[in-house]
């Protein structure tokens, strides 16, 4: 939160974001974050439901949809983003999809996983650029001001891309 404020201080005008992990729950910690007002807050649900304990060791499904709820709540813009060929069925990330639409969330970024050592979760399948597209679709149906979906997107890279003005219809 101080970090925030101090960026605030010295770049008046900048749009902030804010990616954090879940503060294991703790109410407080996220408070202090939600008062320091960044214009988008951040935290990535990863995976589906079912895939969470295998990718996600630290994390809950559902303490990750409780703190992006408690940010909207508070209102700011919510984003989360969801790693696409670890093993998750297309039904899956819709429904988590719906899940963070559910829970406030506007924004949403779809990338292919990409593992980064031997050690983590091996990759089960390659997604096509064109079932990219299809769930960005979907993702604007569903009522997300933002989707950005493809083999590269990553919730953080050319966040620019992802502002939007929260008082506009369009």
């Amino acid at each position: 939160a101080e970090t925030i404020s101090e960026i605030r201080a010295r770049c008046p005008g900048l749009t902030l974001e804010t990616l954090t992990g879940d503060f294991g729950g703790d109410h407080g910690a996220q408070d202090l974050v939600f008062a320091a007002r960044p214009d988008i807050f951040s935290h990535n649900l990863e995976t589906v439901e079912r895939l969470q304990s295998q990718v996600r060791s630290a994390a809950r499904f559902d303490r990750s949809l409780e703190i992006l709820r408690r940010a909207s709540a508070a209102g700011l813009v919510a984003k989360s983003g969801i790693m696409l060929g670890l093993g998750e069925s297309d039904e899956e990330v819709l429904a988590a999809m719906r899940e963070l639409r559910a829970n406030g969330v506007s924004i949403v970024t779809l990338g292919q996983y990409l593992r980064p050592s031997k050690e983590h979760h091996p990759v089960k399948r390659w997604v096509s650029p064109d079932e990219f597209a299809a769930l960005k679709e979907e993702g604007l149906a569903m009522g997300f001001r933002v989707v950005d979906a493809g083999p590269l997107v990553r919730s953080s890279y050319h966040a620019e891309r992802h502002v939007f003005d929260p008082g506009s219809t369009e």
